[in-house]
């Protein structure tokens, strides 16, 4: 496929471990920078490299690739800052038509967006006079007036934060225009300060906690009763819910409350409506974990059923096809995916690959290392199976012998259909005869089982492949969301991610 192909380098092209490796081109570069960046550190590029790499990215691409590919990320993958960046860094390099308008109020999506991008604008301008935002860029502007008319009092009130840049600030700067004498009055309220303070749920716990009790007994009754309120009156998000489920326990709310969450939890609409990257569930479940109430399992059975709504959209697998999954636990995995969070790239690969385990029917499952484990578990119980595997990590080794699972495939003449490798990539041979590496091995495998695919989910965009995707049986597929396994079936009717985004209309 001509948007699958990739370009190898004249001089040998190595990864950071120093084995042979394929440079992705500059599409597939920025797609799967784009979908694995959160702007903290990585295990082998600190956050200021990523960024340079992204702005160099962007200037190699067509601007009607990165603006689509801001709208993917946006629409489809649910990131949010990374989508604001590429907006401002595309806005630096082109200039003259509609495509930065349409663009910038298309990404925009929550009113502190329009902030967060023109807080993004001022950094990546270096602007440090005291009139930082002056001269912007005028389809930028059109883009910000159009994201203004976007949003309601409440919404603005909600995310009327103080910060670098205040949505008075950003109000001054853009003249959005009215479209009409309501939204007028709403403009005015920002211009004086005057909006409505909403009443949230996290309004009322701060205020609650600001009060003087007679007791701890009496404190405690009263955040009880704070947390059932809340809990009837569904004012607390799904996200919000996910973070919180650890205070609700602790409240010590009753047990239909309880269940109350845990219906919500599970709901086929809620979960499908909240957009939660997958880890974010595993975020909950461990910090569940830790907390002694006769609620916790319940919960975590919630948490079990949600994840399991999530999965259900994967398709491509029936009784038939036959399936590995190999999970990369090499110390590169082993890194957060940001500075506050405990979710590492190796939380990230288990999760998905549990998600997809959960909808196979023959699959066989593993981690590699310095070896090759295959870890059978029940396709049942994801965050369950996500744990099991964290727990054993240990006994394969550190290293990232990923040619180890399809040699072992040829060692017991075993014929599979699809081969999932989830991995940040990097892979190498770290025994004696360090010449043997995936590709090789893989080229053999071939001759085994031709029919057989290669499936490498990127975790982690550093640019590099250990295999050609230029052939038709190996596709790279690149992100955190369990929104990638929609290229699964895509990839079946002959559809890659470069496709799907340069498909996206503006």
């Amino acid at each position: 496929m001509q948007c699958n192909r990739i370009y190898m380098k004249k001089e040998p092209v190595l990864n950071y471990e120093q084995a042979p490796a394929y440079q992705l081109s500059h599409e597939w570069d920025l797609y799967a920078t784009v979908v694995t960046s959160n702007f903290s550190h990585t295990f082998y590029e600190a956050m200021p490299q990523r960024l340079e790499r992204l702005r160099e990215l962007i200037e190699e691409n067509d601007p009607q690739f990165v603006a689509h590919l801001a709208v993917y990320a946006r629409e489809e993958m649910n990131l949010r800052s990374i989508p604001l960046i590429l907006t401002v860094e595309l806005a630096k390099i082109h200039i003259g038509d509609l495509l930065l308008s349409r663009l910038t109020a298309r990404v925009i999506q929550r009113a502190d967006e329009i902030t967060e991008l023109l807080a993004y604008y001022q950094l990546a301008n270096g602007r440090e006079k005291k009139k930082k935002l002056n001269r912007l860029s005028k389809q930028l502007q059109a883009g910000l007036q159009k994201a203004f008319n976007k949003f309601d009092e409440y919404q603005f009130a909600k995310y009327n934060r103080k910060g670098e840049i205040k949505l008075r600030d950003a109000l001054f700067l853009v003249h959005p225009k009215a479209k009409d004498e309501a939204q007028q009055l709403l403009f005015d309220k920002i211009a004086g300060n005057s909006l409505q303070t909403p009443y949230t749920w996290e309004t009322e716990l701060s205020d609650l906690g600001k009060k003087q009790f007679e007791s701890e007994e009496l404190k405690q009754e009263a955040f009880t009763q704070k947390w059932e309120e809340l809990i009837d009156s569904n004012k607390v998000g799904y996200m919000a819910l996910l973070r919180n489920l650890r205070n609700i326990l602790q409240a010590n709310v009753s047990n239909n409350h309880i269940d109350h969450v845990c219906q919500r939890l599970a709901s086929k609409e809620h979960v499908l409506t909240s957009k939660q990257m997958p880890f974010r569930f595993l975020a909950a479940y461990r910090e569940l974990s830790e907390v002694n109430s006769g609620y916790t399992s319940k919960m975590m059975d919630a948490l079990e059923n949600a994840v399991q709504v999530s999965a259900g959209n994967i398709a491509g697998f029936d009784a038939s096809t036959r399936v590995l999954i190999a999970c990369d636990v090499s110390s590169s995995m082993w890194e957060p995916i940001s500075e506050r969070s405990k979710i590492m790239n190796y939380d990230i690969g288990l999760m998905l690959a549990m998600l997809l385990k959960s909808r196979c029917k023959n699959v066989v499952s593993g981690i590699f290392g310095d070896t090759w484990k295959v870890v059978n578990l029940p396709s049942s119980g994801i965050l369950s199976n996500v744990d099991a595997f964290y727990q054993r990590e240990g006994e394969v080794g550190y290293s990232t012998n990923g040619h180890l699972v399809i040699a072992n495939l040829i060692e017991r003449g075993i014929i599979m259909d699809k081969i999932m490798v989830f991995t940040d990539g990097q892979l190498w041979n770290s025994s004696d005869d360090d010449t043997v590496q995936l590709r090789d091995v893989w080229k053999q495998y071939k001759k085994l089982a031709p029919q057989a695919k290669l499936y490498l989910f990127d975790l982690a965009g550093y640019g590099l492949t250990p295999l050609d995707i230029s052939n038709k049986d190996v596709y790279l597929i690149a992100g955190w969301s369990d929104k990638i396994f929609d290229m699964l079936d895509a990839i079946d009717r002959g559809i890659n991610a470069l496709k799907a985004i340069k498909a996206i209309k503006i």
